[in-house]
């Protein structure tokens, strides 16, 4: 497709092609000229053209690839966790924790209130003083800074506002936590893939990254999402290696399964790095509503953090901050959060065995949701479970590429009893095409 573009300021450039994507005359997903070509067709300099693709890039209205070139930005929303709407399947896709697990808040919330004037500590001295301990588990710095912010989301987003500028590349696991990969697209920053396996994000993926260029990494070490994996010890050593060659970029730790996790954490922050942030939400304990998360990091990268804070919300309510508190200081709520964690662990095991024994093999990973390859392709297989009464969640989505990534369902059915659990695995396999033994019938026809 050739491409007319007029022009000689960057302002001109940009709103010529602005109008054009305004009006339709050029989709989502269009490639545009190269800078070079632009600016030989135009006759100005080749900086001119950078300035003016960089205007649309930060309004949102092109993506910068790479390699891949420049092109127009698909604003289609980008999915997101939750039950879907208007639906009456059953929905196993939804990333939820059971609301029967989480903690009753009623009796801690009477303990709770007292009036905060302007002026008072950002953070509540006494979810300072613990959460301190908590989130110095295994850091090998010592000058570490607490913030609290509005859920891990809140804290990614202005972690990466105080540090980059639009455009700027961050490495992304892949495939990657919806709400991340959201963040990322919406700040108008590059994502750049980095490949995940059974032990967590690779080691050459992320040397692949750095060296391109990224300013940030968001790393999980455990129950990452959707697949499951945890760092190794051995994994996690061999990427602190290599991001220490790399002192300065920002290293975002998210450890949102925390309490719930089953598998040991393994630290990507070295002692070397200068730019460091881990974050731990409440919301997978104390449900997704309690929008709180705790971040620690390096002095400068508070400050950076704390000057974010300051013109939008100023401090999170010292309510929902004491209400956590209460609620991870009782020792009746810690017994039942771990209750909670074995739970999920179990019940995504014992699933993950029906699979197998059908024909279907899959590891139960760490977190709370199963991620299920298929011999198949996914949509085929989720047209045939909404024709059965299930609604799930195609894997395609969590990743950043357009390329062969496979097939695969990321499943939420840790609150399925026995019979439905039964029933889905019988119908999962039958969609793909794999059922053995069960005497049920195979792929529905329509």
């Amino acid at each position: 497709m050739s491409i007319d573009i007029t022009g000689r300021s960057a302002s001109e450039i940009a709103a010529d092609l602005r109008t054009r994507i305004e009006r339709a005359e050029l989709t989502p997903g269009t490639l545009l000229p190269s800078v070079r070509a632009v600016a030989a067709d135009l006759g100005v300099n080749r900086n001119t053209v950078v300035a003016a693709y960089r205007q649309l890039a930060q309004a949102g209205l092109v993506e910068a690839r790479g390699r891949g070139g420049t092109r127009v930005a698909d604003r289609a929303a980008v999915a997101q966790e939750g039950y879907a709407p208007d639906t009456v399947l059953r929905d196993v896709g939804s990333g939820n924790p059971d609301p029967a697990l989480i903690p009753d808040p009623t009796a801690a919330l009477a303990r709770s209130a007292r009036p905060v004037l302007y002026g008072e500590p950002v953070i509540d001295p006494g979810l300072e003083e613990w959460a301190r301990a908590w989130m110095a588990d295994g850091l090998p710095h010592d000058d570490l800074r607490l913030t609290v912010t509005s859920g891990a989301s809140d804290a990614i987003e202005r972690l990466l506002a105080q540090a980059l500028q639009r455009d700027d590349a961050v490495a992304l696991e892949d495939p990657c936590f919806l709400s991340a990969l959201h963040t990322v697209r919406t700040g108008g920053y590059r994502a750049v893939p980095v490949p995940v396996d059974a032990e967590g994000m690779t080691i050459d993926g992320l040397r692949a990254a750095l060296e391109a260029g990224v300013r940030a990494v968001i790393c999980t070490p455990r129950a990452h999402n959707p697949t499951g994996a945890s760092l190794t010890a051995d994994r996690a050593a061999a990427l602190r290696e290599v991001l220490a060659e790399h002192p300065y970029v920002l290293v975002i730790e998210d450890d949102h399964f925390s309490l719930l996790s089953r598998a040991p954490l393994h630290s990507v922050i070295g002692a070397s790095q200068r730019r460091w942030a881990r974050i731990r939400s409440m919301s997978k304990f104390l449900g997704p509503d309690t929008c709180l998360a705790v971040t620690a990091s390096d002095p400068d990268t508070a400050d950076g953090l704390g000057q974010r804070l300051t013109p939008g919300t100023t401090w999170v309510s010292h309510i929902l901050q004491r209400l956590t508190l209460a609620l991870v200081t009782d020792h009746a709520v810690r017994e039942g959060i771990e209750r909670a964690a074995v739970h999920y662990a179990a019940r995504n095991a014992a699933f993950c065995a029906q699979l197998t024994a059908r024909g279907l093999p899959v590891s139960p990973g760490d977190g709370l949701n199963l991620w299920v390859p298929l011999p198949v392709p996914a949509a085929g297989v989720r047209e045939d479970l909404m024709r059965r009464g299930w609604l799930v969640r195609e894997g395609d989505p969590f990743f950043l590429g357009d390329g062969d990534h496979g097939s695969f369902l990321r499943l939420t059915v840790h609150d399925l009893d026995e019979a439905s659990a039964t029933t889905l695995a019988d119908d999962l396999a039958a969609a793909a095409g794999v059922l053995r033994g069960s005497g049920r019938s195979g792929r529905i026809e329509t």
